[in-house]
């Protein structure tokens, strides 16, 4: 209800207006001064008596929900109509105009437009992206003003840059979102049909053979074998011509096609050229004939029944393909070891295949076994390469590789052996022996030498140690080197062979440079080390030692007996080292020192052997840990039990070591074994050490011990023989006995 026209009744519009300017209605256009502002507004920006703004954007209408701007709210939403437009076409008898049918996109976003038209095989024309999209203006005089979505509708037509496209149809998001806006959405309509593609589809139909034909499906086969190569090792037996020999050959017979390659295993200096391909991939016939002329063999057969094509005859296949030469090819049934087949006239002997093709016979064909064909001829026996004399510069081997190439090269060192057996923790690789001189000469019987074997690369040091008042000056007697074999030909074609491991045992004679040396003892690294190694160092072998002795006792067990009772009157099962040799000796008197010390080594009385002082050892090691300030005991308990997962507080002195190793704990790896080896362990299992209190024995912060003073021990120099303590000195010869003889009620045999 509005107020009346009275005095009093009447409010000033201006109240409350902030913005009292006027529109700017004139300006320049192209240069030319004219009124460019007939559709702005008023003074404030309020509208003129019977003005009316022309919507510039689609107005979508107001509803619940956000208040997002429409470039949000629309983003990636699009309405899709189907549309067609007729193309006027002159001067063609065929056709006076075509429909093309096309695409429209409304992107709501911005009110952009795009058009395409989807593109058809053979079309003739351009097709694809008709308008890009952007902003398309209304036609004249409505230039100014740009399309919305409210212009379009099922049935209604567009003037887009002067092409009318008529829309017929569009999608179900189109549908729903045209409903919202309050558009009442028309039926579906079909489009025309193209009196060009009519016409183009009644020709391709005419063009339709009365037979369809033949289907050749060969994509399976591709799909299910591609990539799946037979591989067959052959020969071509080219001996009956002049200058010919067998030649190798690889057979590929690829699944994929069927086709046949083969290409020739040319040996170095044959003579031949490397041709890469014997046969070219393709199919292999079994009975090729002669050369057919061009068009004879196809893969249709072509029929003329309705007489000259000029008189409306034509041509029809040939579905019984009478006439029609087939050719029979090898297939993989074809192709077994053994079996000949032809290769364009040239016989090859198929003799082994690889391990692929012998799984793909088993699985197709049922194959198991497929015996293989030797294809090697009756070789004359070749004659080794004869090398030159060695001529004295260098060593034999530097010699050796000057006659090799053009460019000398050196020997090359076996890496592997030198990385496998060079000094590793507690293992030296080193091999000494005590040994003599062999000589009558007074002055030299009494010598001494050091002889020590390095595994590593073979080679031998000679050191005497020095003696007070003798006369002579010790040290090193003979450089660390490979020592030849004596009595062998100094200039020959042949490599000189060197002393090696197996030629160094007690007992043996040696000869270095023309001095002679016996072996008379060794230290206890290198027995263990021979008796671990057992299958290479035969003389330290327990069993082949035991059973050489057996052989030669017999059954003469009571003589045995009576023997060692005379040595033992007392009974106590232990006779000394000498008559236990000299017992040996008299049996077999060709057994050697290094094999009687096998022997008495398995069976020595070790009731008194040294023990190593655990004491000691822990103190030795608090005070190493001590100087380098290593205090994380913690750590190493907590990371012992993360990896005990059996929560029993043991774990193996490998596991253990290695987690030392892994939290950087400053320990020499050597000391650490030897402090595992004494560990607190389990009572069921010897190899299982309590870590708990492992590292309280470690901890010199919570648990310290009393140092102590200790001596290192002597190296490699002053090492004259073993010591009294370390030497056997009693043999126990029950288990020996028992051993040998079988006697049940013997003690069982004494560790070493």
């Amino acid at each position: 209800m509005a107020l009346p026209f009275l005095p009093g009744n009447s409010f000033n519009k201006s109240l409350g207006k902030t913005k009292h300017h006027k529109s700017h209605h004139f300006d320049y256009a192209n240069e030319v001064s004219m009124m460019v502002g007939a559709e702005k507004p008023g003074i404030g920006g309020e509208p003129l008596l019977g003005q009316k703004y022309k919507p510039r954007n689609t107005v979508f209408p107001k509803g619940e929900g956000s208040n997002l701007p429409a470039w949000v709210a629309f983003d990636r939403q699009v309405l899709s109509f189907d549309a067609y437009y007729q193309e006027a076409v002159h001067e063609k008898r065929e056709e006076q105009y075509r429909v093309r049918n096309c695409k429209i996109y409304f992107y709501l976003e911005d009110d952009s437009i795009q058009v395409l038209e989807p593109r058809l095989k053979n079309a003739g024309v351009p097709q694809g992206t008709l308008i890009r999209r952007h902003r398309i203006p209304r036609p004249p005089p409505n230039e100014d003003e740009f399309y919305t979505a409210e212009d379009f509708n099922i049935g209604s037509e567009i003037n887009l840059y002067s092409k009318v496209f008529k829309i017929t149809e569009c999608d179900q998001f189109t549908q729903n979102f045209m409903r919202k806006m309050g558009t009442n959405v028309q039926r579906p309509n079909v489009p025309p049909n193209d009196p060009y593609m009519n016409y183009r589809k009644a020709m391709d139909e005419s063009m339709q053979p009365l037979r369809p034909y033949e289907k050749y499906d060969t994509l399976k086969q591709f799909l299910d074998h591609d990539r799946h190569v037979l591989r067959f090792f052959c020969y071509w037996d080219d001996t009956d011509n002049m200058f010919g020999d067998k030649r190798e050959m690889v057979l590929h017979y690829y699944l994929a096609d069927d086709t046949i390659e083969i290409r020739e295993v040319i040996p170095p200096n044959a003579g031949r050229d490397a041709v890469p391909v014997f046969l070219r991939r393709g199919k292999l016939p079994k009975d090729p004939g002669s050369l057919q002329q061009p068009g004879v063999v196809t893969d249709r057969t072509v029929l003329n029944v309705f007489g000259p094509t000029g008189a409306g005859g034509r041509y029809i296949l040939d579905s019984l393909k009478t006439g029609a030469i087939n050719g029979e090819c090898y297939t993989d049934k074809d192709l077994t070891p053994g079996a000949v087949i032809s290769v364009w006239g040239r016989r090859f002997i198929i003799c082994d295949c690889d391990d692929f093709t012998r799984e793909y016979f088993k699985t197709k064909y049922g194959v198991d076994e497929m015996p293989t064909v030797s294809n090697k001829q009756d070789e004359v026996a070749q004659q080794n390469r004869q090398m030159p004399p060695y001529n004295g510069f260098g060593s034999e081997e530097d010699s050796l590789c000057s006659c090799k190439g053009l460019l000398p090269k050196p020997p090359k060192r076996d890496f592997i052996k030198f990385m496998e057996r060079d000094r590793r923790g507690l293992d030296s690789n080193v091999l000494r022996f005590l040994a003599r001189m062999d000589t009558k000469k007074p002055i030299d019987m009494d010598r001494r030498f050091i002889i020590s074997y390095f595994l590593s690369d073979d080679t031998i040091l000679v050191f005497e140690p020095p003696v007070r008042n003798s006369g002579i000056i010790g040290g090193k007697f003979l450089e660390r080197s490979r020592v030849k074999i004596p009595n062998q030909e100094r200039y020959s074609t042949e490599l000189s062979e060197y002393y090696s491991a197996q030629d160094l045992f007690v007992g043996a004679r040696v000869c270095f440079n023309n001095f002679a040396f016996i072996l008379i003892d060794a230290d206890e690294y290198a027995f263990q080390f021979m008796e671990d190694n057992s299958q290479a160092f035969v003389r330290s072998n327990i069993n082949s030692v035991v059973q050489r002795l057996a052989a030669k006792l017999g059954s003469n067990k009571e003589d045995v007996r009576a023997f060692f009772a005379k040595t033992d009157p007392s009974g106590s099962g232990y006779i000394p080292y000498e008559k236990f040799r000299e017992m040996v000796l008299n049996v077999e008197p060709t057994m050697s020192d290094q094999e009687i010390m096998t022997l008495a080594r398995q069976y020595s009385d070790r009731r008194n052997d040294v023990v190593l002082d655990s004491g000691k050892l822990i103190a030795i090691m608090q005070e190493e840990l001590r100087k380098r300030n290593f205090e994380g005991f913690g750590t190493l308990v907590s990371a012992f039990r993360h990896l005990d997962k059996a929560c029993c507080g043991f774990l193996d002195r490998e596991t253990i070591r290695k987690e030392f190793g892994a939290q950087h704990v400053p320990l020499p790896d050597d000391m650490l074994r030897a402090a595992l080896s004494v560990a607190p362990t389990a009572e069921s299992n010897n190899e299982a050490v309590k870590y708990e209190d492992f590292v309280r024995s470690l901890n010199w912060r919570d648990f310290p011990v009393p140092p102590v003073q200790y001596q290192p021990t002597g190296g490699a120099d002053d090492w004259c023989g073993n010591k009294p303590s370390n030497q056997i000195n009693n043999v126990h010869y029950e288990p020996l006995l028992q051993q040998i003889f079988g006697d049940v009620s013997s003690e069982p045999p004494v560790a070493p």
